[in-house]
């Protein structure tokens, strides 16, 4: 046990299925993020982020401290964002105001935030984000990297590692883009934003 834990789902391993398998849920949660939990908790002692929260730690550190914090945000904010029976299909309120605002549509949006998904060269993530003004962004971001570093509020992420998706999609990873809107929980991509 470390200063950091691996996260617990709120939903069952196979609830996500057909979407994303049981057996991809296995692995990227239970070894993947549980290694990046695990490497932390050994590099804290003496980094000089024993007492820093996790965004501090990835907004001032460098190196495998960075790597393994940085995998744990951004895998946390992943898997929280999803429901094997979401309630809606689209974002509503506030959010759906801003996307509609900065996009132009929900389905411009999807459609630029799917493109990026799959341009991105390598491992890495595609974000939706808001600046301090509320202003709605999309960006590619790689390895670890996380919105937060550039003064950003992430809101949504694809998580675009081969891990995330090649036992169920293998290499075509545009169709696991598409395929991820249909467990999206968009009551907790819109508290993210409010």
């Amino acid at each position: 046990m470390g200063k950091f834990e691996l996260m617990a789902l709120p939903y069952a391993p196979e609830a996500l299925e057909p979407v994303i398998s049981r057996e991809t849920i296995g692995f990227h949660h239970g070894k993947h993020l549980a290694a990046y939990v695990n490497n932390l908790n050994a590099l804290l002692p003496d980094s000089g982020f024993e007492n820093a929260t996790l965004e501090e730690i990835v907004c001032k550190s460098n190196g495998g401290v960075l790597n393994n914090a940085g995998q744990i945000l951004n895998h946390e904010l992943y898997f929280a964002q999803f429901s094997g029976r979401p309630t809606k299909t689209e974002p509503t309120g506030a959010l759906a105001k801003a996307i509609v605002r900065d996009f132009g549509s929900f389905e411009a949006f999807k459609e630029e935030f799917q493109k990026k998904g799959a341009t991105l060269f390598g491992s890495g993530w595609v974000w939706l984000s808001a600046d301090k003004d509320g202003k709605l962004v999309i960006t590619q971001e790689t390895n670890a990297a996380n919105p937060v570093q550039k003064g950003l509020r992430p809101l949504l992420t694809f998580d675009v590692w081969e891990h995330a998706y090649y036992l169920d999609y293998q290499n075509r990873r545009p169709d696991h883009l598409a395929a991820l809107w249909a467990i999206i929980d968009w009551e907790v991509i819109g508290q993210r934003y409010e």
